[in-house]
């Protein structure tokens, strides 16, 4: 059945637990992912009024204006909200400390928006001339056929229904085993495949995974501004 659960009700107080094991008891976080229940998150996101915090938030407020001069902002955060809503379990809860975004970050494939958790990657959304395309590091395993970590037993034919179009979705495969990045152009192909529940489950399965690995690496990057139009601020 499902229903809502509040993480402070259940929260880990036990010495040593790490990432979402101090808000999320390992059921929760496994009937989350199965799409049983809905966690119920904080009403206000934890800002501290610290000098050093109030710093960072205005740290990117010129990478994110430009942001909003190109042509693909609208799609950017309508797809980070669906994301925040659908792809990241107490999003307000866990900001910055265990997932971050940010904005127009310099690397080379010149990204307008990514979003880490721990030392990982794990969605990206790049400009496509006047478009988007987007990439999404996942586990293998939630893609082959047999559920193991194998590239060739790759099961095509649902990455292809994924999505409307066949020839928007494209795949790599991580120099390490057993990650699969998959590419998706335009952002119509990119909602719909956050939306379809095996493709979902996938990417709940991947951030959990790295949001339970501890602290995110990349806190210094976090773009506030981006954050309020993902968490719907």
């Amino acid at each position: 059945m499902k229903g809502s659960i509040t993480p402070a009700e259940h929260a880990h107080s036990g010495r040593g637990a790490k990432g979402l094991r101090q808000f999320l008891y390992a059921d929760q976080q496994r009937a989350w992912l199965e799409g049983e229940i809905q966690l119920r998150d904080a009403d206000e996101r934890p800002e501290s009024l610290e000098q050093q915090t109030l710093e960072h938030r205005f740290k990117y407020v010129a990478r994110f204006e430009r942001l909003l001069r190109r042509p693909q902002a609208e799609d950017v955060f309508d797809l980070l909200q669906l994301y925040g809503e659908r792809c990241l379990p107490v999003p307000r809860r866990t900001e910055r400390y265990y997932w971050s975004v940010s904005c127009l970050p310099s690397t080379s494939d010149k990204p307008l928006v990514r979003v880490n958790a721990s030392w990982m990657e794990l969605f990206t959304l790049l400009p496509d001339d006047d478009e988007l395309r987007s990439r999404f590091i996942l586990h293998l395993s939630d893609f082959t056929l047999d559920g193991s970590p194998e590239p060739d037993h790759l099961d095509h034919a649902f990455l292809e229904q994924c999505i409307d179009r066949p020839e928007d979705v494209s795949h790599a495969f991580w120099r390490t085993n057993g990650i699969i990045i998959v590419k998706i152009r335009g952002a119509a192909s990119i909602r719909q495949f956050m939306t379809n529940p095996r493709a979902l489950r996938a990417i709940r399965n991947f951030n959990l995974t790295h949001m339970n690995r501890g602290r995110n690496a990349y806190q210094a990057s976090h773009c506030y501004s981006v954050a309020d139009r993902m968490l719907g601020d």
